[in-house]
C-alpha cells in the first residue's frame, strides 16, 4: 500500500498538493481504511507527507536525514526518492597555508583543488558545499564533469573510495546573501558542517565545509554506552 501511494500521489504531486480523503484513496484501491490510514502513518514517519487537522494529507517538501551510515549527497537524496544535481559555483588549483595543509595533511606549499557547489534536491536548494583535496592524488580532476556525485567520479576515475567521515556540526544563521540563494528568509536557521573524508587506506582525501539548510536538512547520530567492566557485575563481599 504504502508503495502504490508513493507511485501514484507522492510521485506525481507537488509539494503541499493534498491527497485524496482516506475513504477514496480506501476505495480507489480496493482495501480497507484501516489498510491506508497505515500506510499514510508511514509515509508520515518517513518524512514525505504531514497532515493537518482540518487540512488533510499532502504531500511533503523534501526533507533530507542524514543517519549515521557514510553514503555521498548524491546517495542519500536519490535514497528519498528525489534527484540530486549540483551547480557549480567555483573551482580552482592553489598552494596550501599553513592551515589548508593542517586541514588536509598535507605540505604547506602543496598544490590542491577547492570546488564550491550548490547542491539541489528536485531543483531544489539545500546546501553550498566548499570542498578541497589534495592535488597529488587526483592529477587532472578539473577536467572532468564536476556536476555529479564527486564521491563517484573519485571511485571511478582514480580507484579513491571515501571509507571514512569525520563531521562537526553547528547551528547558525544564514546570512543574506546565501538566504537569497536559498529561497529562505535572512537569518533562517542553518547548520554548518565541517568534514574531512579518509579513503579506504586511510588516507585523508577531502576536507569541506558546507552549510545546510535548516528547514530541509538534519542529521542523526548513534550513540552506545562503553562496555561495562567486570567489576560492575561483581557481587559485593560479605563480612
Amino acid at each position: 500500500m504504502r508503495d502504490l501511494l508513493v507511485k501514484q500521489f507522492v510521485a506525481t504531486l507537488q509539494p503541499a498538493d493534498v491527497l485524496p480523503s482516506e475513504r477514496n484513496l480506501a476505495e480507489l484501491f480496493g482495501v480497507s481504511r484501516v489498510t491506508v490510514r497505515a500506510a499514510l502513518k508511514l509515509l508520515e514517519d518517513e518524512g514525505v507527507l504531514r497532515s493537518a487537522p482540518g487540512v488533510g494529507t499532502f504531500v511533503a517538501a523534501p526533507h533530507v536525514s542524514t543517519a549515521p551510515v557514510l553514503r555521498s549527497f548524491s546517495e542519500e537524496i536519490r535514497e528519498r526518492g528525489w534527484t540530486p544535481g549540483s551547480k557549480l559555483m567555483e573551482s580552482h588549483v592553489d598552494s596550501a597555508d599553513f592551515v589548508v595543509a593542517h586541514d588536509l595533511s598535507i605540505e604547506p606549499g602543496s598544490r590542491f583543488y577547492e570546488i564550491t557547489r550548490l547542491r539541489l534536491a528536485d531543483d531544489v536548494p539545500l546546501s553550498i558545499e566548499r570542498v578541497r583535496l589534495p592535488e597529488r592524488y587526483f592529477p587532472g580532476l578539473l577536467e572532468h564533469d564536476l556536476e555529479g556525485s564527486l564521491y563517484s567520479l573519485l571511485a571511478r576515475e582514480y580507484g579513491v573510495r571515501i571509507s571514512r567521515h569525520e563531521r562537526r556540526i553547528n547551528a547558525m544563521n544564514i546570512d543574506a546573501q546565501t538566504a537569497e540563494l536559498f529561497g529562505v528568509p535572512d537569518r533562517a536557521a542553518g547548520l554548518y558542517v565541517v568534514q574531512s573524508g579518509y579513503d579506504q587506506h586511510g588516507r585523508k582525501v577531502e576536507h569541506g565545509r558546507s552549510l545546510y539548510r535548516g528547514d530541509r536538512y538534519d542529521f542523526s547520530t548513534v550513540a552506545y554506552a562503553p562496555p561495562e567492566s567486570p567489576a560492575a557485575h561483581t557481587p559485593p563481599e560479605t563480612s
